[in-house]
């Protein structure tokens, strides 16, 4: 199991834990964080909107052009922002902060 933790924009933190493999959405939901996946992680919406710990930006494969285009219609986007939909848990992951904005 991987070790993360998703930090709410209040500041209150939640533990999880992953199988390499899982997406971010999904164990997202599974610890109760308010990311919707409205389009069930097809890329068609941006509701599962995170910002990476800029540390284990490096060890992500870069966002596809459509993750880039769906980024591009957030408003608070920044560099760190990914979806949770498309991010795999890998071991390169362990013990890394997901912001929810």
């Amino acid at each position: 199991m991987i070790a993360l933790t998703f930090q709410a924009r209040d500041g209150r933190t939640t533990d999880a834990t992953a199988q390499p493999g899982e997406t971010l959405l999904r164990v997202g939901q599974r610890v109760g964080q308010p990311l919707e996946g409205t389009c069930g992680g097809q890329m068609a919406c941006a509701t599962c909107h995170v910002l990476i710990d800029p540390h284990y930006l490096d060890h992500l494969p870069a966002p596809s052009v459509e993750e880039e285009d769906m980024l591009d219609l957030v408003p608070d986007a920044t560099r760190s922002s990914r979806l949770a939909c498309q991010i795999v848990v890998t071991e390169h992951l362990r013990d890394m902060i997901v912001r929810l904005p």
